[in-house]
């Protein structure tokens, strides 16, 4: 097990290079104005100019810009083009977003895998026609459909939660954002664990230790729920990072200042630095995410062992 997480830690430098260079060669291709962008309709000296361009190493070359983004981000001397630490502004957003994606993990996870093992239990009930439906249509909304939607019923019109968030409510203003971006992994993970139950409830072994004498309850709760959750977990472990990459409209419609909403407002800006800094905080949150999801196989399936 040892030898397999090295490797697979290794694995992980190799595709976090691999992205960054990606990612950086792609914001060096679109030859925007960084400093313009910067300063919006106000124009710039060329001595303003000259002194960004110089600072910012702006006139090297590509790859040679590329090594000096990788020294100021090891080193902890990056900077986004206003002069603030990208890991200050990005250190913020983590924690707000983090919150989100948590409310979201959880709300997916508790609910998704609850309602799919019991439209399993319950196969072509009223129950599980139900929750079909209703996954379906909120899997057939877009996010910036949805957003919108649930702010007007649960903050203006019912009056449950707040309509933005604000710093004097720092989890109550989260709540409703979470949910909303928790409903589409909740949806599929109500279908993914539907499946999975139900192939597995009519798998030999489960007629074997019934006929054996064992509870329901037992069969079920023990033999039956961790052989589903496999696929489950995967699903969870990677959708943690797309929780935590894809809140940008989630961010913008309860003003939720994260990292979703630093990423859009670094894109408009031309601003590389922070643009980078976050894709590569998100592929280090997938390949631990996914290294997590790797281990768990083995303790939740004990047939699993890597050499």
């Amino acid at each position: 097990m040892f030898r397999y997480i090295v490797r697979r830690l290794l694995q992980g430098v190799l595709t976090f290079f691999g992205a960054t260079l990606i990612v950086f060669a792609l914001m060096f291709a679109g030859g925007g104005d960084p400093i313009q962008a910067l300063a919006g309709e106000k124009p710039v000296t060329p001595q303003q100019r000259a002194a960004l361009t110089e600072q910012f190493h702006l006139n090297a070359g590509f790859f040679q810009r590329y090594l000096y983004f990788l020294k100021d981000l090891f080193t902890g001397n990056l900077t986004t083009y206003t002069g603030r630490s990208v890991f200050d502004s990005i250190g913020d957003a983590l924690v707000l977003t983090g919150k989100i994606a948590l409310i979201a993990l959880l709300f997916a996870m508790i609910v998704g895998v609850s309602f799919g093992i019991i439209a399993a239990l319950r196969r072509g009930g009223v129950f599980d026609n139900t929750t079909l439906v209703l996954t379906l249509v909120v899997i057939g909304i877009p996010s910036i459909v949805l957003a919108p939607l649930a702010q007007y019923l649960f903050a203006i019109k019912w009056k449950i939660f707040p309509v933005i968030y604000t710093p004097d409510q720092p989890w109550t203003s989260l709540i409703l954002p979470g949910l909303v971006l928790g409903s589409l992994s909740l949806a599929t993970a109500m279908r993914l664990t539907r499946a999975s139950f139900g192939d597995n409830l009519r798998a030999d072994y489960v007629r074997t230790a019934t006929s054996k004498g064992l509870k329901q309850g037992r069969v079920i709760g023990v033999h039956v729920l961790r052989n589903s959750l496999i696929p489950i977990v995967t699903f969870l472990g990677v959708e943690l990072g797309n929780l935590m990459g894809g809140a940008i409209i989630t961010e913008s419609v309860f003003n939720v200042p994260g990292v979703g909403f630093k990423l859009y407002k670094a894109i408009g800006l031309d601003d590389g630095p922070t643009v980078v800094s976050i894709v590569s905080l998100l592929v280090v949150i997938y390949i631990v995410a996914n290294l997590i999801v790797d281990v768990l196989y083995a303790v939740l399936d004990p047939r699993i062992r890597y050499e």
